[in-house]
């Protein structure tokens, strides 16, 4: 399972979405969009996941908000973080 399939098995799962799944999700979908309906809340728990998971800490609002638009963005954030 690649990076991105990881982390929107990690979103709906632990954010408990329980009408999607996880390859309903675009990579390049907004992850604060009407579909998914995440909201603040699911941003921290989302930073918290990826901590707890990647071992990759988004330590602030300005690393966090490019870092947070989509799967993509996220992932890409992951693999820098963990290449440096």
């Amino acid at each position: 399972m690649d990076l991105k399939d990881r982390l929107k098995r990690m979103i709906v799962e632990e954010l408990n979405i329980e009408d999607i799944a996880p390859d309903q999700i675009e990579d390049d979908e907004p992850l604060f969009g009407k579909k998914l309906g995440l909201d603040s809340i699911d941003a921290v728990e989302i930073v918290f996941q990826v901590e707890k998971t990647f071992g990759v800490a988004i330590r602030d609002m300005q690393e966090g908000r490019p870092a947070l638009q989509s799967i993509n963005s996220l992932a890409a954030y992951i693999e820098q973080r963990l290449t440096q």
